[in-house]
C-alpha cells in the first residue's frame, strides 16, 4: 500500500526547488489514535511528526527523481535534521519546502522548510521547522 502526504504541487523549478501542501482533515485515520480521548482528558487529534517528515521526503523525493526524468529510484538515505516546532491539527495546511543542496551521480542533498497555515487565521503561512534530507540513486 502506498500512502502520500502531500496534496498538491505548488511550486516546481526542476532541478532547483519544489513547494507542496498538505491539507490534514479529521477524516483521516491516523488521527483518530493520536491522541485518543481516555478517562481524564478529551481527544487532540494531533499530525504525527513522522508524517510530517515522510511529506518532506515525499516532496524533495519527487524534486530530486525529476532531475534524471524518474529513470532511476530515489531512496532516503539520511534524515540529517528534523525540528518540528508547531503541533498539526485537523483544518490546518502544511506546507513543504524542498532545495536541492547538491546532487550527483550517488546521490541528492536536500534542505526544507516546513510551514502551517491555521484555519481561523489571516492565510499566511507561519514558520513551523525544518528537515534537511539525503537520497541516494
Amino acid at each position: 500500500m502506498r500512502w502520500m502526504w502531500i496534496d498538491q504541487i505548488v511550486d516546481f523549478a526542476a532541478g532547483e526547488r519544489m513547494s507542496a501542501v498538505k491539507n490534514v482533515s479529521l477524516a483521516e485515520e491516523h488521527l483518530h489514535d493520536h491522541f485518543p480521548a481516555d478517562d481524564r482528558f478529551p481527544a487532540v487529534p494531533v499530525m504525527p511528526a513522522s508524517l510530517m517528515i515522510e511529506g518532506m521526503a515525499q516532496t524533495a523525493g519527487i524534486l530530486v527523481g525529476a532531475v534524471n526524468a524518474f529513470q532511476e529510484k530515489v531512496v532516503l538515505a539520511k534524515i540529517v535534521v528534523a525540528e518540528l516546532n508547531e503541533d498539526v491539527t485537523p483544518g490546518m495546511s502544511i506546507r513543504y519546502d524542498a532545495v536541492i543542496d547538491r546532487i550527483d551521480e550517488a546521490g541528492a542533498a536536500t534542505s526544507g522548510t516546513v510551514s502551517v497555515r491555521h484555519a481561523d487565521g489571516d492565510g499566511s503561512w507561519t514558520p513551523a521547522g525544518r528537515v534537511d534530507l539525503m537520497f541516494s540513486h
